[in-house]
């Protein structure tokens, strides 16, 4: 299994302040990251895996929903997490 739990808790301890806190937003954004290079990488020895192609753009799209929650509530921690992850700024600038 590629996200063991050992794995999601390393996750956690990282980017949220505990490993038990696993509903923080910061947390959730590395571990969809996760998943999405993970499956990114299955999709580029796989191309006509389209239902792992769904799943990517649902993952996607959670995490960009996350990504704008915290842009709204806090945009100190979501600049944070955009750069500790080094993800591009997705949120359009108004």
């Amino acid at each position: 299994m590629y996200l063991s739990p050992e794995k999601k808790a390393v996750i956690f301890k990282q980017h949220g302040e505990v490993e038990t806190n696993t509903g923080s937003a910061e947390g959730q954004v590395a571990l969809f990251t996760y998943r999405i290079a993970h499956l990114t990488e299955h999709l580029k020895k796989n191309r006509k895996d389209f239902s792992t192609q769904l799943s990517l753009q649902k993952l996607v799209g959670k995490r960009r929903g996350i990504l704008a929650y915290l842009y709204k509530k806090d945009i100190e921690r979501y600049r944070a997490i955009i750069k500790a992850l080094s993800l591009r700024d997705i949120i359009k600038q108004k």
